[in-house]
């Protein structure tokens, strides 16, 4: 009977694998569709990080095990993106100065 529940939640777990995977795949392709849509820059950039934040949240969500981590990790993971975009507006500002002089 134990043997039965084990086989079940192993294939709970491959079927969430397998899902992923799909969804994964779904969104290179919507990746590639968008960029036959020749969209300027900006807009172009902008759907690319939204798909890629996406991809990214799956992989580390179910292949890196964190949906079921402590507070703990999500605390460190905020804080790594916060520090992330500072860093990137850093040189934004940087380059606006020495344009006013």
């Amino acid at each position: 009977m134990a043997d039965a529940a084990h086989s079940e939640d192993i294939k709970k777990h491959v079927r969430t694998y397998v899902m992923v995977f799909v969804s994964l795949m779904a969104l290179t392709m919507v990746t590639v569709a968008v960029s036959y849509l020749h969209l300027s820059i900006g807009p172009a950039i902008t759907v690319a990080l939204i798909i890629a934040t996406i991809k990214g949240s799956l992989v580390a969500s179910y292949f890196m095990h964190l949906i079921s981590e402590k507070k703990l990790i999500f605390f460190v993971l905020i804080l790594t993106v916060v520090f992330f975009i500072a860093l990137m507006t850093l040189p934004i500002g940087h380059m606006s100065d020495n344009l006013t002089h």
